[in-house]
């Protein structure tokens, strides 16, 4: 047997593919110190994104790689830089995406408000735009209901912060229950405000909770930045699954790409029975038609509703639930999507 060396760490290496990328870890560049001192082998991984869904695969397999080469012990550290296309969509932000519903009713905020702090808890720097201007409800759930936006000397709006996450909501500019009666062209203008306008600073996921249907804030949108992609929201039954299928065919008109579907209110589970109320297994049919990702199913359950209510979001106010677990899992499948996007949009060497 060879007496073990960073050189032979390094070929070793060459071996362990990202699963999600399909090539190895020293061709993409993400391995990013390697130590050895006698048998024992220490690698830092520089992951695609903090929220990696494979995160431990990956460190499996580096060590039953070294394992062949002799090192009888390896610990295995990561890193993270979320990889962003080559011309941001916005200065300083790397993923813009757009959660998106065709109809209201079914989570769709409350969806993007979990994922939003569910990326955040991974390590991301994460930003929040309530761009349902007719009918706000992230300051409700972040529980800044009475907070005003301040602007700084650019005369640009800062966002709010809370649990980690940069929010703008029109909700925090206009008085409590004051109706939105505007038409396309202010639409439209606020919302080049919220995307320009606004000092978001560095960040790596800007989440964006569309209003329902496909309308003019969703035109809007994607004609005045570059999108990452959609997520649709749906509940599994049929009546909710027909109007998120016109959700995702308006990202399709408006060439956004779809980065997958997620079930809400899946089942009810109680002492281990689950009761699907709503029926059972729409949003992956959906996920299949359309060929796109299945990203997950969420639990219905009273903790997300208080969560909302309470301006404390399941992810946070109950983190060992079913329902912030599937959260964060939703979350990570995400991430790797916009990772192996970016990674295919790379620029062939």
């Amino acid at each position: 047997m060879s007496t073990l060396s960073e050189a032979l760490v390094l070929e070793a290496l060459k071996t362990v593919n990202d699963p999600e990328l399909h090539k190895d870890l020293v061709s993409l560049g993400m391995v990013e110190q390697i130590a050895v001192e006698g048998s024992k082998a220490t690698v830092k991984i520089n992951l695609t994104t903090p929220a990696c869904p494979l995160k431990e695969k990956i460190a499996g397999d580096v060590r039953a790689a070294l394992g062949k080469i002799g090192a009888s012990e390896v610990e295995v550290h990561f890193g993270a830089q979320v990889r962003g296309p080559q011309n941001l969509p916005l200065p300083g932000i790397k993923h813009i995406v757009a959660i998106g519903s065709g109809k209201g009713g079914v989570g769709k905020s409350t969806v993007a408000a979990n994922l939003a702090i569910a990326l955040a808890q991974e390590g991301a720097r994460v930003g929040l735009l309530d761009a349902d201007i007719y009918g706000p409800s992230q300051a409700q759930m972040f529980g800044t209901q009475g907070e005003k936006l301040r602007v700084d000397e650019q005369k640009r709006m800062v966002p709010l912060k809370r649990y980690g996450i940069k929010l703008i909501s029109i909700a925090n500019i206009v008085p409590p229950g004051q109706a939105m009666v505007w038409r396309g062209p202010i639409l439209h203008g606020t919302i080049k405000q919220f995307l320009q306008e606004v000092a978001w600073g560095e960040l790596d996921y800007l989440i964006v909770d569309l209003p329902p249907g496909t309308g003019d804030v969703q035109l809007s949108l994607s004609q005045l930045t570059q999108l990452s992609g959609g997520v649709i929201v749906t509940t599994p039954q049929d009546v909710a699954r027909i109007d998120a299928e016109r959700a995702l065919d308006m990202f399709k008109r408006v060439q956004v790409s779809i980065l997958g579907v997620i079930e809400n209110m899946s089942f009810f589970e109680q002492n281990g029975q689950k009761t699907y109320i709503f029926g059972q297994g729409g949003g992956r049919k959906m996920a299949e038609q359309y060929k796109t990702a299945f990203l997950g199913e969420i639990p219905i359950a009273l903790s997300v509703r208080e969560g909302g209510d309470s301006g404390v979001p399941v992810v946070i106010g109950a983190p060992d639930s079913p329902e912030a677990l599937a959260f964060r899992q939703a979350a990570r499948n995400l991430a790797g999507q916009l990772s192996v996007q970016s990674h295919l949009l790379l620029p062939m060497a």
